[in-house]
């Protein structure tokens, strides 16, 4: 076991594109740090400079104290799980978990030994002796782990291991590699693009975009305490509710104006958000998570807001509704070019014609809502988050 450390680590391609920018990052020894964003945001590519597939541009990768930029793969002492398995289809369950002990040309005895303690470890003893071919895909998946930690490396890496897998299969493998980290205690870097997968497995998740790293902290830190709009709108299900609003202040008491509607923020907001003071008569985004909000009815005591019902989606026990609000809507992932976002506003340019408003709700708070009538919303503003409309940064 060992800590994985970069800093300041920049990567170019040869074409002249960087895919990441500065990224000092550190995953302690025996920790499961999950690195989380969306396509094209230098996650993957953070990995493979650990394990040797890609060369550093510039700064300083160290695994166990010891700088390894100019290490090849073999040197480095890590395991890699690969999206695709990679299993070898003309050899056996067993074989394929001890193909890189052969490699490394270790005893019969050993083998055998690792290969049965991994086969107990990963519930494969039963097919030790099957093809890749005749397993699910869960089974072939587990395999590719029990190759990777008979070699006791220093570091599992994992290159979203899970995304060839149905949902239900999904959630059960997420458990199952939680259960293995913890029981081998291995520092393991682990990459995806589903922050479900993110916050519920990892120690700590460390959020990127475009190249650079925008923030990392345990799982519920960072659903509390977003450090920014892309982290805020990136992280949770359904995604924060960020709606572009207008500051006032009176005798004191402070406001947003919201949807055509003014919201008086609680002074639980003011004491985490206090920039917000500052910033009388200024343009900010208002982050609202969709468990924040409830009908009037269910929460009688919280100040309204009216929105339009658009969708409903029945989940079991829960309810997710989708309403249209008169204020435009923050997108932090993929910004709507400026021609469609004409297209889809009114004539003063703020109404979207999608939903822009998310919330989760029980069933029953859900039964008598009709799709297209207006509703009242309690407002929980004392949980509601306030960003700078400019650059992004929470008002603290």
């Amino acid at each position: 076991m060992a800590e994985v450390v970069f800093a300041n680590v920049d990567k170019v391609f040869p074409n002249g594109v960087q895919a990441v920018f500065d990224l000092s990052l550190e995953a302690h020894d025996g920790e499961f740090l999950v690195l989380v964003g969306p396509s094209g945001c230098g996650k993957t590519t953070a990995l493979r400079m650990v394990a040797g597939l890609e060369e550093i541009t510039d700064g300083e990768l160290s695994i166990g104290g010891r700088v390894v930029n100019d290490l090849t793969p073999k040197e480095r002492d890590v395991a890699m799980v690969f999206q695709n398995y990679a299993l070898y289809p003309h050899m056996s369950v067993a074989e394929n978990i001890a193909f890189g002990l052969r490699l490394r040309k270790e005893s019969k005895d050993l083998i055998a030994e690792r290969v049965e303690w991994a086969g107990r470890l990963l519930d494969l003893t039963p097919y030790l002796n099957r093809r890749p071919k005749e397993l699910s895909g869960g089974q072939r998946q587990r395999v590719a782990m029990g190759r990777a930690i008979v070699r006791h490396p220093q570091a599992f890496l994992m290159d979203e291991p899970l995304s060839n897998l149905d949902a239900k299969l999904r959630v059960q493998m997420r458990a199952d590699i939680s259960k293995l980290q913890r029981e081998i205690g291995t520092t393991t870097i682990y990459v995806t693009h589903d922050q479900v997968e993110a916050m519920t497995m990892g120690d700590r998740v460390a959020v990127m975009s475009e190249g650079r790293l925008q923030q990392v902290d345990a799982p519920q830190r960072l659903y509390d305490n977003p450090a920014n709009l892309f982290v805020a709108g990136f992280i949770g299900t359904p995604p924060m509710n960020l709606l572009e609003a207008r500051t006032a202040s009176d005798n004191g008491n402070v406001s947003v104006t919201l949807a055509e509607q003014r919201l008086a923020l609680s002074e639980e907001t003011l004491a985490r958000y206090p920039g917000v003071r500052r910033a009388e008569g200024r343009s900010v985004v208002v982050g609202l998570r969709s468990d924040d909000l409830h009908t009037a009815a269910a929460r009688p005591d919280l100040p309204t807001m009216t929105a339009r019902l658009e969708l409903l989606e029945a989940l079991g026990s829960q309810s997710v509704a989708y309403f249209r609000v008169d204020a435009r809507a923050i997108r932090t992932e993929h910004p709507v070019d400026e021609e469609a976002d004409a297209e889809s506003a009114d004539a003063e340019g703020v109404t979207a014609t999608r939903p822009n408003l998310a919330v989760s709700m029980p069933a029953a708070d859900a039964v008598g809502l009709r799709i297209g009538s207006d509703v009242e919303l309690g407002v929980d503003v004392a949980k509601a988050h306030v960003f700078d409309a400019d650059s992004g940064a929470p008002l603290r």
